[in-house]
């Protein structure tokens, strides 16, 4: 039976290696990229949100404080 010679493993990962990033600039031509405008909007959105979430646990953990201070405050 004859065997069937396979290339070296350099030439298979180079190959492979190549195959990737010719893929990958063919997935990126693909893409619509947002305009600076769109990004400073939804980057003034997320900031707001993060704003948000930080009051409403600020709050909760001002309110959970109090909270156990008079618990406390109650059996002493």
């Amino acid at each position: 039976m004859a065997e069937v010679k396979k290339e070296n493993w350099f030439k298979r990962t180079w190959g492979k290696v190549r195959k990737y990033f010719r893929e990958l600039r063919s997935e990126l031509k693909k893409v619509v990229w947002p305009t600076p405008q769109q990004v400073l909007k939804n980057t003034a959105i997320v900031a707001c949100c993060v704003v948000a979430v930080g009051v409403f646990i600020w709050l909760f953990d001002f309110v959970a404080q109090v909270g156990i201070d008079a618990l406390i405050g109650l059996f002493h």
